[in-house]
């Protein structure tokens, strides 16, 4: 399968985006991005989150329910 032909991984999301992949609301989103708690990358004006940054954050909720259990 050439380059040309092979579908496009998402390399960056748009905060709506990983809302959805997250399956949180926009808000939510937002307000952890404000607290640090979900990286993003800045270019320009926008923020997008990286895939690998929704993973650590899915890691940090893990983290954290394993040490409220």
């Amino acid at each position: 399968m050439s380059i040309a032909t092979a579908p496009a991984e998402q390399l960056l999301y748009r905060p709506e985006e990983a809302a959805k992949a997250l399956r949180i609301g926009r808000s939510m989103v937002y307000e952890e991005i404000r607290l640090g708690r979900l990286q993003t990358v800045r270019i320009g004006r926008r923020r997008l989150v990286p895939p690998e940054y929704i993973a650590k954050y899915v890691e940090l909720l893990k983290r954290e329910a394993e040490a409220t259990a």
